[in-house]
C-alpha cells in the first residue's frame, strides 16, 4: 500500500514536470508527455534540493540518491515506465525480402560465372571500383557546394506501450507523466480573462464617464483599422495609375512596407519608393559596367608601370653600388701607396721629420724648374709638327 504524497514530494515532482525536457506522442490513443530518465536525474542534481542548507543536509547528493527518490515518486504514480516499440510497415518488409531473394539468386549466378570467366570479372571489378570512386568524388563535391540540398535523415517512428517492470533506472529509459499540475501562468491568464468577461457583461453598471471614455476609445480604434485598410487599397490604385500612364516604366509605391511582415513602426517607413525600369535604366547599367571594367584595366596598367619603375630603380641602385665600391677601392689603394711611401722615408731616416740644408733646397728647386721646362717643350712639339 502506498500512502498519499508529501508536500516535499509534490514540490519535487512539480519542479521536475516543468523543468525537465519533455516530448509528446501518442500512447494507446491518448496524447501523453514523456521524459528520459538520465535527463531527469541531471535536472534534480541542478536543483535547490542538491544544495545543503544551514543545519540541514542536501536531499540529492549522488545519482543513486536521485534514482531512489524517483522510485518513490513512481510508486506514488507521478509517472510510469513505458516501452518503445518501433513501427514497421509490412509493404516495405515484403519488398525487402523479395530484394534479398533476388540478391541471393544473383550471387549464385555470379559464382557460377566467376568459375567460367575469371579474367572478365577482374576487368568488371576494376570498372566498378572506378565508378564507385567517381561517384564518391561527385558526392563530396555536392556536399562541398553550399547550394546543393542535403539528404534528409529519416527518423524511425515508434509508439509507447506500458512496461511490465515499473522501476526507475538511470539511462535512456522512457517515463510517461501522469501528474499534470496547472502552471501559474496559465492560472493567471485564465483569471484575467474571467475578470475581463465579467467586467464587459457589467458594462451598463459602469459610471457614465467610464462608459463615454470606452466609447471614444472603441470608435478611435475602429477608425484606425479602417484607415489602414483604405490606405492599403489606395496605394495599389495609385501604383496602377502611374504604371499605366508611364507604360510600365515608373514603379511608385506609397508606404511600401504597410502590408509587409515587419513591426508596427517599420510598416510606415520609408514613406515611398520609386524605381525607373526603362531603356535609359538599361543604358545606365551598361555604362556602369563599362566604367568598372575601365577602372580595372587602368588599375592593372598602373600596377604594371609601377612594377617597371621599381625594377629600373633597383637596377640603378645596383649600378651605383658597384661604381661606388670600385671608386672606394681605387681611393683606398692610392692612399695606401702614399702612406707606404711616407713610411719608407721615415723608416730610412729614422725620424718622422727630416733636416734639410739650404743647398739641398736650392738643388730641389732647380730640379723642379727643369722638369717644368721639359713639360712645356713636350707640349709645344706636337703643335709645331702639326703646322
Amino acid at each position: 500500500e502506498v500512502g498519499e504524497p508529501f508536500k516535499e514530494e509534490k514540490a519535487v515532482a512539480k519542479y521536475l514536470r516543468f523543468n525537465c525536457p519533455t516530448k509528446s506522442t501518442n500512447m494507446m490513443g491518448h496524447r501523453v508527455d514523456y521524459f528520459i530518465a538520465s535527463k531527469a536525474v541531471d535536472c534534480l542534481l541542478d536543483s535547490k534540493w542538491a544544495k545543503a542548507k544551514k543545519g540541514e543536509e542536501a536531499l540529492f547528493t549522488t545519482r543513486e540518491s536521485v534514482v531512489d527518490y524517483c522510485n518513490r515518486l513512481l510508486k506514488k504514480q507521478f509517472f510510469h515506465r513505458a516501452l518503445k516499440v518501433m513501427k514497421m510497415k509490412p509493404d516495405k518488409d515484403m519488398k525487402k525480402e523479395k530484394e534479398k531473394g533476388k540478391a541471393e539468386s544473383g550471387k549464385e549466378e555470379e559464382k557460377k560465372s566467376k568459375k567460367e570467366s575469371g579474367k572478365d570479372e577482374k576487368t568488371k571489378k576494376e570498372k566498378e571500383k572506378e565508378k564507385k570512386k567517381d561517384g564518391e568524388k561527385e558526392e563530396c563535391k555536392k556536399d562541398e557546394i553550399p547550394g546543393t540540398p542535403k539528404k534528409k535523415e529519416t527518423k524511425r517512428k515508434f509508439k509507447l506501450e506500458p512496461h511490465e517492470d515499473q522501476v526507475f533506472l538511470d539511462g535512456n529509459e522512457v517515463y510517461v507523466w501522469i501528474y499534470d499540475p496547472v502552471h501559474f501562468k496559465t492560472f493567471a491568464m485564465g483569471l484575467v480573462l474571467v475578470i475581463a468577461v465579467i467586467a464587459a457583461t457589467l458594462f451598463p453598471l459602469w459610471p457614465a464617464e467610464m462608459r463615454v471614455g470606452v466609447y471614444y476609445l472603441s470608435v478611435g480604434a475602429g477608425c484606425f483599422v479602417a484607415s489602414i485598410l483604405l490606405l492599403a487599397v489606395a496605394r495599389c490604385i495609385l501604383f496602377l495609375i502611374i504604371w499605366l500612364i508611364t507604360g510600365g516604366r515608373h514603379h511608385f509605391w506609397f508606404l511600401p512596407n504597410l502590408t509587409a511582415d515587419v513591426g508596427f513602426i517599420d510598416s510606415f517607413r520609408p514613406l515611398y519608393t520609386h524605381e525607373y525600369k526603362g531603356p535609359k535604366a538599361d543604358l545606365k547599367k551598361e555604362e556602369k559596367s563599362e566604367s568598372k571594367k575601365q577602372q580595372k584595366y587602368d588599375s592593372e596598367e598602373k600596377s604594371d608601370s609601377e612594377k617597371k619603375e621599381d625594377n629600373g630603380k633597383t637596377e640603378a641602385t645596383r649600378n651605383l653600388g658597384t661604381d661606388g665600391s670600385g671608386g672606394e677601392r681605387h681611393s683606398d689603394t692610392d692612399s695606401d701607396r702614399r702612406e707606404d711611401d711616407r713610411s719608407q722615408h721615415s723608416s730610412g731616416n729614422g725620424n718622422d721629420f727630416e733636416m734639410i740644408t739650404k743647398e739641398e733646397l736650392e738643388q730641389q728647386t732647380d730640379e723642379g724648374d727643369c722638369e717644368e721646362e721639359e713639360e712645356e717643350d713636350t707640349e709645344s712639339r706636337p703643335s709645331h709638327e702639326k703646322s
